[in-house]
């Protein structure tokens, strides 16, 4: 059996299921996590693909791939919050996050007991955190139990911590969310040298160190681009599936947040900025 099937056979804590009676290797009986050695990026080459990204929304585009292929189902990369700030938002670099979960953390300063924060402050080296435990701390506001079944309701029962840092010396996390399950030490350090480099690539394009406090979601990227195209209202809502009133709400949003005075100027400066080609 060659390296590659041996590497398929891999269950999700990270070992090789073997027959007691032949030690021939068989399947778990229930695979957590849609990884093959196909799917990952193996060897240098995700360094080489994350290089070739240009934009914020072509990391956006990346993670979510990475996501998807490592069984996660959201990603957050920021800087790490200092101790005075109280909304994770405003140290937010790129997710894809569902604004309502991130809306609703800030509304209940959940920063303040986030335990994985207070981890990130602590030390270097990968973790997670499961909700269960983080529920179980005490000292949090009643009103937090909305937040953790809405957590539930998403499927997020776990996080996944990688930090990082920029080449200032800037401290800095990608943050994996997900479904509750073991996470292979092969896997945990293939995306630890993947945060590396995509965090690397986010300071490059001017993404963190030019306005860490304009967060961009990925429908606002998705609106601008189709915008800089040259698609109406109409023309977008049909290609992103929205109704064009909701359309309006993102571009207008936008461009608010871009201190831009109509969306053309919106486009121009969320080219500069990085966040569209």
């Amino acid at each position: 059996m060659n390296v590659n099937h041996l590497l398929a056979l891999l269950d999700r804590s990270g070992y090789l299921i073997a027959d007691d009676c032949d030690g021939t290797a068989r399947m778990p009986d229930m695979i957590t996590m849609a990884m093959t050695d196909i799917d990952l990026p193996r060897g240098g080459d995700f360094a080489s693909e994350i290089a070739r990204l240009e934009t914020q929304f072509d990391i956006i585009r990346y993670m979510r791939r990475i996501t998807q292929i490592f069984g996660f189902k959201t990603f957050l990369i920021c800087s790490i919050p200092a101790v005075e700030v109280e909304r994770l938002s405003a140290t937010t670099v790129i997710s894809n996050m569902p604004a309502e979960l991130l809306n609703k953390y800030d509304s209940l300063s959940m920063l303040r007991f986030s335990t994985g924060v207070r981890r990130l402050r602590e030390t270097t080296t990968p973790f997670q955190i499961l909700l269960e435990d983080w529920e179980k701390e005490g000292g949090k506001p009643d009103a937090a139990a909305d937040y953790f079944a809405m957590l539930r309701e998403n499927g997020l029962l776990q996080a996944n911590y990688f930090p990082v840092h920029d080449a200032e010396g800037g401290r800095g996390a990608v943050i994996l969310m997900g479904p509750e399950a073991g996470l292979p030490m092969t896997a945990a350090m293939e995306l630890q040298m993947i945060a590396i480099h995509v965090y690397n690539r986010l300071a490059e394009i001017g993404s963190v160190w030019k306005n860490t406090n304009t967060v961009l979601s990925e429908r606002e990227i998705q609106c601008l681009n189709w915008t800089a195209a040259g698609k109406t209202s109409s023309e977008i809502a049909g290609i992103l599936g929205l109704s064009e009133h909701t359309v309006n709400h993102y571009l207008n949003h936008v461009t608010k947040k871009l201190d831009a005075v109509n969306r053309t100027q919106a486009v121009v400066k969320a080219m500069k900025k990085g966040y569209i080609s």
